[in-house]
């Protein structure tokens, strides 16, 4: 199955304004690499799931179609989020999902 080609170019555009951004497949995904760390991906359920500070994951919970993700069973690890398609519907509450997984990567990447 293959990812979500419509979230996929809503996330390449939303980061269009990033300077190195590069997509690569995994997580049965497409992911979207800013400064060679995982900042979000368009999987093939329709869902985004962004990377995030981990002292911020339980107040991120909180918001609408955001739960904690599953690898095989298993939870991940505190610092990823997935969010089902009505939790980034609108263009406002998309864009914060992606604004916060840019702003942790720079925190990470020391930009």
């Amino acid at each position: 199955m293959a990812y979500d080609k419509d979230l996929a170019d809503r996330v390449r555009e939303a980061m269009s304004g990033e300077a190195q951004v590069r997509e690569v497949r995994m997580f049965g995904g497409l992911s979207f690499m800013v400064n060679d760390r995982i900042t979000a991906t368009a999987n093939t359920h329709g869902q985004l799931m962004v990377r995030c500070d981990p002292e911020r994951v339980e107040e991120l919970l909180g918001r609408d179609g955001a739960h904690w993700p599953e690898m095989r069973g298993r939870r991940m690890s505190k610092g990823w989020i997935v969010v089902d398609t009505y939790g980034t519907e609108s263009e406002e509450a998309f864009k914060s999902w992606i604004e916060e997984a840019l702003g942790y990567n720079r925190k990470v990447s020391g930009g």
